[in-house]
């Protein structure tokens, strides 16, 4: 008996061999392999366990339809469609343990919509032409995924590619049995940073939610971290969001790489999941070491925190500009939304002294967020920097009658 179950997704007209070649090393190695044919055009030499025609009805269409199609674009959106809702399913219902996806830009394309359909915690892999390569954006990536190279394997076996097939086909299989799955034992609070010296809040919030019988998870807001946050958001994985990092949408707004998608800050809003925000980091603007700096934001100093980023600081009406975007999106929520303003500062080298310090860009961005905050969203002005005790006491104290009132839940649900 197989201790762990991979299902394994490609076109099986065309990459028989090699998906045939990663199933089998899953069962070397004393796992069970599902196989699903996402093909459209050819037939299989050997018989699926999912076939195409099972995937196309799942997306609501069929082979025929989309091969009428006539555009190879359309016909592969519904595969995507069919095996991401397959393979959720067959996760609910515990019949696989992790999932193994190979391809080139068409199949990787698929690929990501499937480990997007898998909840965080179950092994994803995607073994691709184009691993790591710009062409995949950011959003999407599902937080826990991983991928290698397909390397030399654009057509048949060789043993060049056999290198990766069986890296992944082993890693994949080793992942399943070792991943840890969140226990829910109890409810967790969801909160952002940027870094721990950056911003230190958690330092005291974190022990302090956790006496009173929660857990914390802390995102680290650099894209992908954002990322993350607000999938498990989407999901109601959090009984209370503590948003205090708000750069991924300063950036997205500036055109940078280093955000967490359009619907940064909208996920627990839409799940209706209490939100205490605050805007932490707002006043920075990072980019990719590699990423050439658009032509508004040239003539400004850039520092290189290091050879992956480089930060500079948003001028008065662009800190304006996020106050008023983060209002907008705050405003679209279901559940209750308080915002804490800290007056003297929203990360820590904006202090007397150091390097971000802009007194007149602060009260820039506090005026607007004062103007732009409106009912329900409640707003609250604490006199402290957001790394002072007195803001972490701030969001306790409102957290504390959050759970006292039952607006924060103390049930695993």
């Amino acid at each position: 008996m197989a201790d762990r179950t991979i299902l394994v997704v490609g076109t099986y007209d065309t990459k028989s061999p090699e998906l045939s070649y990663m199933a089998e090393q899953i069962a070397a190695q004393g796992g069970g392999a599902i196989t699903m044919d996402v093909s459209v055009l050819g037939e299989t030499e050997n018989d699926c366990d999912v076939s195409k025609y099972s995937v196309a009805e799942a997306a609501g269409s069929s082979i025929e339809s989309a091969i009428a199609s006539g555009d190879e674009n359309t016909a592969m959106q519904i595969m995507a469609r069919g095996a991401s809702s397959l393979a959720a399913a067959m996760h609910a219902q515990g019949e696989i343990d992790g999932a193994i996806i190979l391809g080139g830009t068409m199949g990787t394309d698929l690929a990501l919509d499937v480990c997007q359909a898998l909840p965080l915690g179950t092994p994803k892999f995607i073994v691709s032409t184009v691993s790591f390569s710009p062409l995949i954006p950011a959003d999407r990536l599902s937080p826990d995924l991983q991928m290698i190279l397909w390397a030399g394997g654009l057509y048949g076996l060789n043993s060049v590619c056999k290198s990766s097939l069986s890296q992944a086909a082993g890693a994949v299989l080793g992942a399943a049995r070792a991943a840890e799955r969140p226990t829910r034992s109890r409810p967790i609070v969801g909160m952002t940073s940027l870094g721990s010296s950056c911003l230190s809040y958690m330092k005291h919030l974190k022990p302090e939610i956790e006496k009173r019988g929660f857990e914390v998870a802390i995102f680290h807001a650099t894209g992908m971290g954002g990322m993350a946050f607000e999938k498990i958001a989407s999901q109601r994985g959090f009984c209370c969001a503590m948003d205090f990092a708000l750069p991924e949408l300063g950036n997205l707004l500036a055109g940078s790489v280093v955000n967490a998608g359009a619907d940064r800050l909208k996920n627990a809003g839409r799940a209706a999941i209490p939100q205490l925000v605050s805007p932490g980091c707002l006043d920075l603007i990072d980019f990719a070491g590699w990423q050439k700096i658009p032509e508004q934001y040239a003539d400004r100093p850039f520092h290189a925190h290091n050879r992956l980023i480089k930060s500079s600081a948003l001028n008065n009406e662009e800190r304006r500009e996020t106050a008023r975007e983060m209002a907008a999106r705050l405003s679209e929520s279901s559940g209750p939304v308080k915002v804490i303003l800290p007056l003297r500062g929203i990360e820590e080298w904006d202090k007397p002294g150091e390097p971000a310090h802009d007194p007149e860009g602060l009260e820039a961005f506090l005026d607007e967020a004062r103007k732009a905050i409106a009912p329900p969203t409640e707003l609250v002005e604490i006199d402290a920097h957001i790394n002072d005790r007195g803001f972490a006491d701030a969001a306790l104290e409102i957290f504390d009658a959050w759970v006292a009132e039952g607006v924060v839940s103390t049930r695993v649900e």
